[in-house]
């Protein structure tokens, strides 16, 4: 097939991009390796830096503010917390299940300097934090 021909070049394309959201859908929600008995999952993140700020954004579907922990632990950034079912879904007969729940955990490795949080906020299931350059 021609890159030439429009067809073969439109379904080229096509699956490429398919392939491409198959590799993301399997790597968006990815088992962490364990340190202790129970299995955890990594949200994923996305990190940018301005000249006085890093703003991380972390998707936690389902997740209230307060159930999420947030530390900064030797250049570290540790997000934790346990996603869990609904009472009323733990009975229900489960057709797909493809958000994971249990334990999460998420370490980001943070540039060198000295940062203080300066915004947390949880919006639309992605957690937003701002971290000031000190």
């Amino acid at each position: 097939m021609s890159r030439h021909d429009p067809k073969s070049w439109m379904w080229d394309e096509a699956l490429e991009l398919l392939e491409r959201a198959e590799r993301m859908q399997r790597q968006f929600f990815r088992l962490a390796q364990s340190t202790g008995q129970r299995p955890i999952w990594e949200p994923p993140a996305d990190i940018f830096e301005t000249s006085r700020h890093l703003w991380m954004m972390i998707a936690l579907p389902g997740m209230v503010a307060a159930q999420v922990q947030v530390a900064i632990e030797a250049g570290v950034l540790r997000v934790s917390g346990d996603r869990t079912l609904p009472p009323e879904l733990r009975a229900a007969t489960i057709h797909r299940l493809e958000i994971p729940y249990g334990h999460y955990e998420r370490r980001i490795e943070l540039p060198p300097g000295r940062y203080e949080f300066d915004h947390r906020d949880l919006v639309n299931g992605v957690l937003i934090l701002s971290l000031r350059k000190v």
